[in-house]
């Protein structure tokens, strides 16, 4: 077995070296790690080491017999001998892989030596072909360097004669550049030859140098001349100012000069003015807009670009000047948005708004090119944040306004019947066409501006919904205080004037018209824009909101109903105050104790129902009729008693008893009072009926007290008989709504005149209806 194993550990050892040694990377390194394992196996040896570089057979041969049976070594033979086969065919593999290179590389030296055989005699032809040149180019080098020198010298010769000649011809040729005003020609011709004025001004070209400094001093003058004239462009000042500063003339006191030039420049580009141009801004004519700057005139704008190029050219010769150019351009982006507040205050349109920013953001941008560290564009939002807000509060305080002006033309218009009745009509229907499209036509303008897709606001998306949205509920609060203005409480200030209306001058029509108007903005306008905002201008909230949502439509609802029952209420007053005033002249001017038998109805009943009269004509106008039903004593369910006590009213019935044959009217109307109580005051509705009927009752309820105030005999009590009989006909024929209340009232006149009376005894039946029937007749003829 060992024999038969020795041949094979040979060929695998031979094998391992040659592909450790065509492999190694460092012979010295691998010797010294061989060296180092080799140790190491003597000391370690262990069945792993046959890969070590210093393996030793012997040993490993021994340590496996120690340790592996005759199984085992049969095993490990079979292994060994395998792993040898897989050596032996990866050298094989690689004998092949690299036998095609070998090849090549033998046949590319084979080739180097067979045409490097001949190459030293080329080269030895070459050498002696080189060395025949180069003597060749020496002797003409030799032949011609006298003539090169004779040539260069002649060069140099007529380089100076040139140059001699120019400066001899410098006074003609500046003179020429003043006659034709090319300044920047002269400048540089004169800086061309300062180097030789210089070196030889003392001496050779004296006369040409005196000559051509007196032609400088012109034109040092002549630019000096431009660049403090009026009459020339910015640009060409600045111009003059660079070529001064070409001949080393000083330029600090031009540089605060032409700065002051560029200001007055910027001051006067607000002189352009909308008349002096075609403005799409359509203006109504005044003093104020002839000096309102047009910035979308051709005009305008060429200023604007001249003053924006003068600024880059005093940039360019006053590097330093960043931060005064910086105030400037800030101070013209103010002057844009200044000459649009001005716009705005003119109640502008939103095209012409949006033509105004598109032109100042072009200007805008063509600042920004220039000078780039005024952070121009930043500068410009903010200020058009401002003048955008501006324009919102602007139209609505405008549509208030238009809101109040129908109010104000009643307020003054002839108190006619015909022209008032129609006033009145004519200030609701204008007043709610302009609360409600005028609303909506202002929602339209404010879309345009959030769909608007230039520079300047599509980044105020968000703002101007709050704007929008604030604008809305602060216009609803200003109304609602407008409407308590109107009615007397306080001035309200119009356009440059304070015009207010005092309480005791204000129509009663203008507080009816107020108080539908507010129901119509709570029922209507509030609704109906509430949902135009949510369609359009949702999403908002761009500003933390402390107090809530801008827009509340529930509190404006609430705060214009609230208005509306004030107004209507401030009107039943007014009219019952304006009654009660005639009652009281009627019941001062007699003597009651000594009246004389009444003839007829008397005529303050004439007014009383033309008081009513004109009550209902601007209750018609303005009110809807309401369900038509006529509240009957018989239909009265209510809970208001009279007046009176039952104790208060047995004792008068006691007394009256006394007097029966003089008391036989008022003991009937008395036991009409026991029949049913009724319900004489209820909540007063927006309908004519309610309005009418309730003005009634306050103002029969003032006719009772006045009665109480005074004593009657016979006649004064029949008179007042008679007139109350007389409006209880014209009353439940034409005009009480709650016939029931009024016949109760009218009843409680009766009964407070027989109290009264020092002689109660009632007009016969046939003479009160004869009397009756009588101014009937004469009424109706």
């Amino acid at each position: 077995m060992e024999v038969l194993d020795a041949p094979i550990d040979d060929k695998a050892k031979r094998m391992r070296d040659l592909l450790s040694s065509f492999y190694s990377q460092d012979n010295s390194t691998s010797n010294s790690d061989s060296v180092d394992l080799s140790n190491a196996s003597g000391r370690y040896a262990t069945l792993d080491s046959i890969n070590a570089t210093g393996f030793d057979a012997d040993q490993y041969m021994n340590l496996l017999v120690q340790k592996s049976n005759l199984n085992g070594l049969l095993h490990k033979h079979v292994e060994m001998a395998a792993e040898i086969k897989n050596l032996d065919t990866d050298l094989q593999m690689l004998v092949y892989e690299n036998y095609s290179k070998f090849i090549s590389a033998t046949d590319t030296i084979k080739r180097m030596k067979s045409n490097i055989v001949g190459m030293e005699v080329n080269m030895e032809q070459l050498l002696e072909k080189i060395l025949s040149v180069q003597s060749r180019s020496d002797g003409v080098n030799t032949s011609l360097c006298e003539k090169r020198e004779h040539i260069e010298k002649l060069h140099r010769t007529r380089n100076l004669l040139r140059k001699v000649q120019f400066i001899y011809d410098l006074p003609t040729r500046l003179g020429k550049c003043i006659s034709s005003e090319s300044y920047a020609d002269a400048v540089r011709l004169y800086t061309g030859a300062m180097p030789i004025f210089e070196a030889y001004g003392d001496s050779s070209f004296l006369d040409c140098k005196r000559a051509s400094e007196e032609a400088i001093h012109i034109i040092i003058k002549n630019l000096q001349g431009k660049v403090f004239s009026d009459s020339e462009s910015i640009q060409i000042r600045a111009e003059s100012v660079m070529l001064l500063k070409q001949l080393d003339i000083p330029v600090d006191s031009l540089k605060d000069q032409l700065l002051e030039k560029l200001e007055q420049f910027l001051a006067d580009l607000n002189l352009v003015s909308a008349e002096a141009s075609q403005d799409p801004v359509n203006l109504d004519k005044d003093p104020e807009q002839e000096n309102t700057p047009n910035l979308t005139s051709s005009a305008h704008g060429a200023s604007t670009r001249e003053l924006v190029e003068a600024v880059r050219a005093y940039g360019a010769i006053f590097p330093d000047s960043k931060e005064q150019l910086i105030k400037l351009l800030k101070d013209l982006v103010l002057k844009h948005f200044d000459a649009i507040q001005k716009h705005i205050n003119k109640n502008i349109s939103v095209e012409d708004l949006l033509e105004l920013l598109r032109s100042v953001w072009t200007n805008v941008l063509l600042m920004d090119e220039v000078l780039p560290e005024a952070s121009l564009p930043v500068f410009a939002m903010e200020a058009a944040h401002t003048a955008v807000k501006k324009y919102i509060a602007s139209a609505f305080s405008c549509l208030l306004l238009d809101i109040s002006d129908p109010f104000k033309k009643l307020q003054s218009s002839p108190k006619e019947s015909s022209e008032e009745h129609y006033s009145l009509q004519a200030a609701l229907d204008a007043s709610k066409r302009t609360v409600l499209q005028g609303s909506l036509d202002k929602l339209l303008d404010f879309r345009q501006l959030l769909e608007e897709t230039f520079g300047l606001l599509p980044n105020m998306k968000y703002l101007i919904i709050d704007w929008v949205q604030e604008g809305f509920q602060d216009f609803f609060g200003k109304l609602d205080e407008l409407f308590h203005s109107l009615s007397g409480k306080y001035a309200l200030v119009s356009r440059g004037s304070a015009e207010g209306l005092q309480g005791d001058k204000v129509l009663s029509g203008v507080v009816l018209v107020m108080a539908q108007l507010s129901l119509f903005v709570e029922q209507n306008a509030v609704p109906r824009i509430t949902e135009e905002i949510a369609a359009a201008f949702s999403g908002g909230s761009a500003r933390v909101h402390e107090n809530g949502p801008a827009f509340v439509p529930a509190e404006i609802c609430r705060n214009f109903h609230i208005s509306s029952e004030k107004f209507l209420h401030l009107y039943v007053k007014m009219r019952t105050e304006k009654i009660s005033g005639l009652l009281r002249k009627r019941f001062i001017t007699p003597n009651w104790t000594k009246h004389k038998e009444p003839r007829e109805v008397h005529m303050f009943v004439d007014f009383l129902l033309q008081e009513v009269e004109a009550i209902g004509s601007e209750v018609k106008q303005i009110l809807p009729e309401g369900p038509r039903h006529k509240h009957r004593r018989t239909d009265s369910n209510g809970s208001t008693t009279s007046s009176r006590s039952n104790t208060l009213r047995d004792d008068r019935m006691s007394r009256l008893n006394t007097h029966k044959a003089r008391s036989q009217l008022l003991e009937t109307h008395l036991a009409k009072l026991f029949k049913q109580k009724v319900e004489i005051f209820t909540k007063i509705e927006h309908t004519q009926g309610s309005v009418l009927t309730t003005i009634l009752k306050l103002c029969l309820k003032s006719l009772q007290e006045f009665v109480r105030l005074h004593t009657f005999n016979r006649s004064g009590f029949q008179q007042i008989q008679l007139d109350t009989q007389f409006l209880r006909t014209i009353i439940f024929k034409e005009i009480a709504e709650d016939e029931a209340a009024v016949d109760f009232l009218l009843d409680e006149v009766i009964v407070a005149t027989a109290e009264r009376c020092l002689d109660p005894i009632p007009l016969e039946a046939p003479i009160l209806d004869k009397l009756i029937h009588a101014k009937l007749k004469k009424s109706s003829e």
